[in-house]
């Protein structure tokens, strides 16, 4: 019986983490001109730099032409040059 309890006690915890971890999960994507990555937070980019975030489930339609040039770490891109901020 306690064997059964301490499982069920277990298998709660884990849900409860598996639950908290996908829910802290965000993430955005940000574009300049055509070219778009992944940000893990909502930066507040400057006016000026041109950059548009989008939520993660933000698709570009068939006609857009956009690509993907990802990078780690905070900054944005500018004419095929990653600029850290």
């Amino acid at each position: 019986m306690k064997i059964g309890l301490k499982s069920v006690g277990v298998a709660a915890l884990l849900a409860a983490g598996v639950a908290l971890s996908a829910t802290s999960a965000s993430a955005y994507i940000a574009c300049n001109g055509d070219t778009c990555w992944h940000v893990h937070r909502h930066y507040h980019y400057d006016p000026a730099w041109g950059i548009t975030v989008h939520p993660d489930n933000w698709r570009w339609g068939a006609a857009d032409h956009y690509v993907w040039h990802e990078h780690h770490g905070r900054g944005y891109w500018r004419n095929g040059v990653w600029i850290t901020f």
